[in-house]
């Protein structure tokens, strides 16, 4: 029954939307360079969930991003908790993480090289704070002292009318408190998109592309009253088919993933899948 309810939850949002919409937009789970118009601001509504072997957790946060530059831009995000579980920890998607923290997130696109008529080869850099929310998780997470954290993420890739290629990586660092420490974690992602040749019209009509996306995770270990607590450190990699529409100045994409890998140890619920549904707003 649990289940059911955490899939009906992202199927009741795509069935109640008629028209959606955007101007560039990247992938749901896995990182990519695209950032917002010099003056453009975006808002992001997200819902994440994922399911576990006995428990499933769901978040949702909104995210408001502005273009400072054609290649800056500051984006801050804050959740609300709707359930937890004690999963190991992870970010889920690299924009909008699927904790219950405030996040406040710099990108930076350094490098952009045409490579022919509406190709590009581009590199973003993002740089975050984190700031502990009062929404905690069940079980070990949960009981610690939560400090504030920092992020840094590194992407680059290739985009065209066609393809989309991206390769990223980056981590997650958290603060002592009292003892307790949150582990960090080393992310990284590859994206692959293609745009079916239907659907490579101009604007305004209907922009459509999918995506395979794989994303791997490594925390480390737990640190509790002082001491790293073991089996509480590992690694898991996740793929799984994504798409991305885009009409107007409304984008609407949504995806889920498997686990193809999992090296988690007993103190944390094993994950059997996670989804993800973003609705954009550019303007």
């Amino acid at each position: 029954m649990r289940m059911g309810k955490m899939l009906f939850v992202p199927l009741l949002l795509l069935s109640v939307v008629s028209v959606v919409v955007g101007s560039g937009h990247g992938p749901v789970f896995g990182l990519a360079t695209p950032v917002n118009v010099k003056g453009g601001w975006s808002l992001d509504l997200g819902m994440m969930g994922r399911v576990g072997a006995e428990d499933s957790g769901a978040v949702e946060r909104a995210m408001l991003s502005y273009g400072i530059t054609q290649d800056i831009q500051i984006s801050v995000s804050a959740p609300a908790v709707f359930t937890s579980a004690p999963l190991v920890p992870a970010r889920v998607t690299a924009m909008m993480p699927a904790i219950g923290d405030f996040e406040v997130l710099g990108a930076w696109r350094f490098q952009r090289r045409d490579a022919g008529v509406g190709s590009r080869i581009e590199t973003t850099a993002y740089g975050g704070l984190i700031l502990p929310g009062s929404q905690k998780p069940p079980g070990l997470i949960g009981q610690l002292h939560w400090a504030p954290g920092a992020l840094g993420m590194m992407v680059t890739g290739y985009a065209s009318r066609k393809n989309y290629f991206w390769a990223g990586v980056g981590g997650m660092h958290f603060d002592e408190s009292h003892g307790d420490q949150r582990p960090g974690m080393l992310m990284y992602s590859l994206v692959y998109g293609y745009r079916p040749k239907s659907l490579r019209l101009e604007y305004p009509h209907w922009d459509g592309r999918f995506f395979i996306e794989m994303n791997g995770e490594y925390s480390n270990r737990v640190l509790h009253n002082g001491l790293a607590v073991p089996g509480t450190n590992g690694g898991q990699v996740f793929m799984g088919p994504t798409t991305l529409w885009l009409y107007k100045n409304y984008g609407i994409e949504a995806g889920i993933q498997f686990p193809v890998y999992q090296n988690t140890r007993p103190l944390f619920e094993r994950e059997r899948y996670r989804f993800a549904v973003d609705f954009s707003y550019f303007f």
